[in-house]
């Protein structure tokens, strides 16, 4: 994790391999067969190729240090996390060419579909896709402009209850009482949304293409989103009738989605390279190009820690409250709370958080001695004229309205620019309101005549510390009563017997001892029953045991539908070991 910034290495975990279930191994060969038999038609050509590039097999729950080393062919490393991890932070190792594998393994009652990442999603929907370098690009360019996303405080609350909810679902000792509770919850936080952040439209963009994409014609579309690459169901679903299917344009980030259910939508991208072009039209909305008012009131809105940079180079981080404008332009900016200031995302010496943990503010714009120069590009002589030379007064009138007097301390200069002058017994004003004053200490004003970019979170985020966009959570590992451990012993007596090659008879008098005692204590379980039917097709197809197994499945199979389907699917593939 060497080359990872401090900040990120907080969500990387041990996979601990040894934590899968043989139940688990099980659910992870359901699921792979019937993705790679029904997508290998209808997958984006690369995905069958990108399986076996990427290490991701049939049989077993890849090792993610072993699918890093596959990856790093294709410019890419994998690293594990634990279930949800914040967007900025996911987007952030994206960036850095990091695919976070979430190593969680789904339960056999969400075998189908889970709201939650884990090594499904993240191992056999995301990497194989990786090695297509049109793809890949994009995916690096995203992560670029996603992790510029300015963030609200709402999306915060929403992620909360969103990794809430799939926690609390993935858990198998979850009361149907704490389902129900997160699911309100998600729902209250859900309806209190006030503004749509660009942090949530970037995901949104995210949901409809890496996530929930399809490519090609919209009459035969192909998948190459990880959400339907990893779902038995949706992954059959979306290209039904059923679904409605909408050319990808930059409209897509008008439209919303439910991560707990099957969309009813879905867009397509014409090819690869269209999703670059989608993704700039994106990002020529955003604040971090736009700058000025606009991209400040995006700040200002959303209640959450961002930075605005100014034409000198400055960066001012923190939560931005006001922005005072005259002639329609910046004339003062406010920030409230714990406040950094920055170069080339690097914290000034001195103007950390602490320093400033009150808030900042400082004037922007020209001043009325030179309307047409940025202050910040003012030679010494001029700087001189204006009496701003460490122990003289001056008065810095601009031509917003705001003055500023004070005695100078310092004038800071980085890159040929004054980016920053400090004052003693400083007062700002403009136009009879008191922006500063004397008795609040000294005055550190920033230089510059413009906001050229307005962007998510503190510039120097290793040095501003933990904001909370990038706290880092844990799934609580599963607990298991000695009923299921039973269960596990079994499905790891019948792998064995795969792994083992064991035939005939003695393939048959150990399943029947196996059997015998599963079905007494798990009379609805079919995915052994169908694991056992699948060796004996193959190895000792002329016994009784065979007719046993297929009269067992055709009676559960009648238990409801999903259970029939799941078994039927099953069945087609039972001969294909």
């Amino acid at each position: 994790m060497d080359f990872l910034p401090p900040h990120l290495r907080k969500y990387v975990v041990e996979q601990h391999y040894e934590k899968y279930t043989p139940v688990d191994q099980a659910v992870w060969r359901y699921i792979l067969r019937q993705l790679k038999a029904y997508l290998s038609k209808h997958a984006h050509e690369c995905y069958v190729e990108g399986l076996q590039k990427t290490g991701i097999d049939v049989e077993r729950i890849p090792r993610i240090e072993e699918v890093s080393e596959k990856l790093q062919k294709f410019g890419w490393r994998a690293l594990p996390v634990s279930g949800f991890i914040p967007p900025a932070a996911f987007m952030e190792l994206q960036s850095l060419g990091v695919l976070p594998i979430a190593s969680d393994m789904r339960t056999l009652d969400h075998l189908l579909y889970t709201p939650a990442p884990d090594i499904v999603h993240e191992a056999a929907g995301h990497a194989p896709i990786l090695i297509h370098p049109e793809f890949s690009e994009y995916l690096r360019q995203y992560a670029q402009v996603a992790k510029k996303a300015i963030i609200s405080k709402e999306d915060l609350d929403l992620y909360e209850a969103i990794r809430e909810l799939s926690d609390i679902k993935e858990n198998p000792s979850s009361t149907a009482g704490e389902i129900k509770a997160a699911e309100e919850n998600l729902e209250k936080v859900g309806k209190s949304i006030s503004h749509i952040s660009e942090a949530s439209e970037l995901s949104r963009m995210n949901w409809w293409t890496a996530e929930y994409g399809l490519i090609g014609s919209l009459e035969n579309p192909k998948i190459f989103g990880a959400g339907l690459l990893s779902s038995v169901g949706e992954s059959k679903w979306c290209l039904s009738a059923k679904v409605k299917k909408i050319p990808l344009t930059v409209d897509c980030l008008k439209m919303g989605y439910d991560i707990t259910e099957p969309q009813p939508q879905l867009y397509v991208a014409a090819d690869f390279k269209s999703l670059s072009q989608v993704l700039e039209d994106m990002a020529a909305q955003m604040a971090f190009r736009v700058g000025g008012l606009q991209g400040l009131n995006k700040a200002i809105q959303a209640q959450s820690v961002n930075s605005a940079e100014l034409n000198s180079g400055l960066q001012i981080s923190g939560q931005i409250v006001e922005a005072i404008k005259a002639n329609n332009e910046v004339a003062y900016l406010r920030l409230q709370g714990p406040s950094q200031l920055c170069c080339a995302d690097q914290e000034l010496p001195g103007h950390n958080k602490n320093y400033h943990a009150q808030g900042f503010g400082t004037p922007v714009g020209f001043l009325k001695n030179h309307p047409a120069k940025c202050p910040s590009t003012f030679t010494d002589e001029e700087w001189t004229s204006l009496l701003v030379e460490p122990g003289k007064v001056t008065r810095l009138e601009y031509t917003s309205g705001v003055v500023v007097t004070g005695k100078v301390q310092s004038r800071l200069v980085k890159n040929g620019k004054t980016i920053l002058i400090t004052l003693t017994e400083a007062q700002a004003e403009h136009q009879g309101r008191i922006l500063f004053s004397p008795d609040w200490g000294t005055f550190d004003m920033a230089v510059g005549s413009s906001v050229t970019s307005v962007f998510g979170g503190p510039a120097d985020r290793e040095a501003y510390g933990e904001t909370t966009d990038f706290v880092a959570k844990r799934v609580p590992a599963p607990k298991y009563s000695e009923k299921e451990l039973l269960k596990h012993a079994h499905y790891g007596a019948v792998r064995k017997l795969r792994e083992d090659k064991v035939q005939g008879d003695a393939l048959v008098q150990s399943l029947e001892s196996v059997l015998n005692s599963h079905r007494a204590e798990f009379s609805t379980d079919w995915l052994l029953l169908l694991e056992s039917l699948e060796l004996v097709t193959a190895r000792a197809p002329q016994t009784g045991l065979k007719r046993q197994l297929e009269g067992y499945l055709e009676s559960l199979a009648k238990t409801d539908e999903k259970t029939r389907e799941l078994i039927q699917d099953g069945l087609s593939l039972s001969g294909a070991l």
